[in-house]
């Protein structure tokens, strides 16, 4: 391996766990330069989940020292989307890899809707619901995202908040806590279906997530406005450029042989 490609798994991680602990749609990122480094997109996808569990677990951390995890409530909304999750990634490595890359680029071009509309414009605190056992709604609820989460994950975040805050009354910050809990829970299921599959290749999971703990750990102890600004607008461009790559459009892998 070389010091590039160290490099870039590292400083990229940085950017992924900052993005995700701060907002969501990160691993766009991460599975961007996963797949311009020679992966296949199904082998990237897996091999992404190493960062996600390492990148999680620094920010449970985190939010639990703060005391802001509602633990009961978290493990039950946590079941039924663990059940999804190995749906999804069941689906994601039995999938056609030309397929696969369309898929990506549609729900990567959709999540573009969610980045440019802040959630905290239209997701408010709905306090009366917090105490409510969860409900047979929100269990279907939880089990669709993780479905969609174990099959791609770009964004799960966003429909995890809007879930927790619009299913479950919590406010941002607290569904900000239990939304990181769910995912590192249901990413390691995800992860053992992958690896089940023989599609994580480990080396570069393990040197991504290096840079994931750090960028989650800067992230989940700062409050940074102007930063979030700054977030979107990067993860915007990537969207595009990399559903651009999947649709055939520019050639990044290419582009990086060439550098």
């Amino acid at each position: 391996m070389t010091w590039f490609a160290v490099s870039l798994l590292i400083g990229s991680g940085i950017l992924v766990g900052f993005i995700n602990t701060l907002a969501g749609g990160g691993v766009a990122i991460s599975i961007a330069v996963l797949m311009m480094l020679g992966l296949p997109a199904n082998i990237a996808n897996g091999t992404n989940r190493i960062a996600v569990i390492f990148q999680n677990l620094t920010s449970v951390q985190a939010f639990g020292k703060q005391k802001l995890i509602p633990w009961k409530k978290s493990l039950y909304l946590s079941i039924p989307t663990t059940i999804g999750s190995v749906v999804g990634a069941w689906i994601a490595v039995d999938i056609n890899e030309a397929f696969f890359k369309k898929a990506m680029a549609v729900i990567m071009l959709i999540m573009l809707f969610f980045v440019i509309v802040k959630p905290s414009l239209w997701l408010k605190e709905r306090p009366h619901l917090t105490e409510r056992p969860v409900s047979f709604l929100e269990f279907l609820i939880f089990f669709l995202i993780g479905i969609y989460g174990g099959f791609i994950q770009i964004g799960v975040g966003y429909y995890l908040l809007a879930g927790i805050v619009l299913g479950s009354g919590y406010d941002l910050v607290r569904a900000n806590a239990i939304k990181v809990l769910i995912v590192l829970i249901y990413t390691f299921a995800a992860l053992f279906v992958f690896i089940y599959n023989k599609q994580v290749y480990w080396q570069y999971g393990f040197i991504h997530a290096i840079g994931n703990i750090i960028g989650a750990f800067i992230a989940s102890r700062m409050a940074i406005k102007r930063g979030v600004g700054f977030v979107r607008w990067v993860i915007i461009l990537v969207i595009l450029i990399f559903s651009a790559d999947l649709l055939g459009l520019i050639s990044l892998k290419h582009l990086i042989h060439s550098i």
